[in-house]
């Protein structure tokens, strides 16, 4: 029979346990955040001594000649991994899901979780309206 102060703390253990679990599993799936960056992606590769994991950098422009942004990011999906991939180069918008105080690194080195990307099409501008002058202004009669 066991005695008292071995049951103490192996039920002290098993809740701790189960408050990592929980705390886990609670960061892993409530989304603190959740939107989307467009830009150029710099850096992609697959990452990790033993939890690997696909990492990124996207450089985020506003306008040409200006200095870029850096959004890091993790990409766990093997299916959105690969179209990354295939638009390295383009212009993408990634779509992501930001989960803040993961207890550890294993599940990814960022807490930007990307599951969707998409080319992103530019449109052509719109052609400026001609200007009026003052003299070409006709006033009801």
């Amino acid at each position: 029979m066991p005695s008292k102060a071995l049951r103490v703390i192996a039920l002290t253990l098993i809740l701790l346990l189960l408050l990592a679990g929980g705390w886990l599993w609670l960061t892993l799936n409530w989304d603190y955040s959740a939107g989307e960056r467009a830009g150029y992606v710099q850096k992609f590769s697959k990452k990790g001594w033993l939890c690997k994991t696909w990492e990124g950098e996207i450089a985020m422009v506003t306008m040409p000649g200006a200095i870029p942004d850096k959004f890091d990011f993790t990409v766990h999906d093997d299916a959105v991994a690969q179209k990354i991939n295939l638009l390295a180069g383009k212009r993408v918008v990634l779509s992501y899901r930001q989960h803040r105080f993961i207890p550890t690194s294993c599940f990814g080195e960022t807490e930007y979780f990307v599951d969707g990307v998409r080319e992103m099409v530019d449109t052509p501008a719109a052609a400026p309206a001609p200007s009026v002058s003052q003299g070409q202004l006709q006033t009801p009669r």
